[in-house]
């Protein structure tokens, strides 16, 4: 009787642990099953499969744990179970809080102190969120003209991206604004200024060698201009002033001077070869500031 009282007792036991155990295992998740539960989700809402979480142990014996993580969006406590060091939990902070931005795994990869280890054992479990692609991958491209190869030469934003000129085209130096500058090969902008700047300085061009007088100019260039029906803004080198002479680009401080005391010295000038005697005033010198004087 005894003998069958105890039985009852242990097979009530035995139930009473099936059901109980068995309700646990159905029901019971890890704090780390609900990171990985919800990464997958996250995951797989940008085509990264599910990589179930690991335990390990990190270079100094710490108890770590590799599970699916978006650095862009990473806490604090997470980092740290996936065995990051807190001094680098704090510049991945830092880095987020500037508007950096971790758009692929291998930026990850630069963390300050992140072996090469540790970064190939995270590699599999960083899933980044399509929030953070580049917004130009999702650019619709231009539509593509099927028609002519002149269709598709003018389909373009003339106004931002000048069509730029063939070989044998030219631009008239004499009146070009930087608009048609712009269309020659390697002129952009800032050249097309700083040509006519120059121009109006000098007073007009009237080779197109001038150029190569601006600084770095870029001498492929030249092949599309030429000089047709040049005008010049003329210099009376008989009323000017010394500040006034000097303005000009082919005439400098000295010849300036040269200039004044040859106008003291011996009254008016009437052609530039007067001043062939004097030393700073060579051939080739008089020569190219002749076009721009007057008397």
């Amino acid at each position: 009787m005894v003998f069958l009282f105890f039985l009852c007792l242990l097979i009530l036991g035995a139930s009473i642990f099936f059901f109980v155990g068995g309700l646990d295992k159905k029901t019971a998740v890890t704090s780390a099953d609900s990171t990985a539960i919800g990464y997958s989700a996250h995951g797989s809402n940008n085509h990264y499969p599910y990589v179930a979480p690991r335990p390990y142990k990190t270079d100094d014996g710490r108890q770590a744990e590799l599970f699916a993580f978006d650095p862009n969006t990473a806490d604090s406590t997470q980092l740290l179970r996936l065995g990051l060091q807190p001094w680098q939990v704090r510049n991945i902070y830092k880095y987020r809080a500037k508007g950096g931005i971790y758009r692929t795994p291998e930026d990850f990869a630069r963390v300050y102190g992140l072996t090469r280890k540790q970064y190939m054992d995270m590699r599999p479990y960083i899933q980044i969120s399509d929030d953070y692609a580049p917004a130009a991958n999702y650019v619709k491209p231009r539509p593509s003209f099927e028609h002519n190869s002149t269709e598709r030469e003018y389909s373009r934003d003339t106004v931002k991206f000048p069509l730029k000129l063939k070989e044998g085209q030219f631009i008239n130096l004499a009146n070009a604004d930087t608009t048609q500058l712009k269309k020659v090969p390697g002129i952009g902008s800032w050249w097309a200024r700083q040509i006519v700047n120059y121009g109006n300085r000098l007073g007009g061009y009237v080779t197109v060698t001038q150029l190569l007088e601006i600084d770095g100019f870029p001498d492929e260039a030249l092949t599309y201009f030429r000089v047709d029906h040049p005008h010049t803004a003329k210099l009376n080198i008989n009323t000017l002033t010394l500040s006034q002479l000097r303005r000009h680009p082919y005439i400098n401080f000295y010849q300036a001077r040269e200039i004044c005391d040859y106008r003291r010295l011996k009254g008016k000038i009437t052609d530039l070869s007067q001043l062939s005697l004097l030393k700073d005033f060579p051939p080739e010198e008089i020569e190219r500031l002749r076009p721009y004087v007057t008397y």
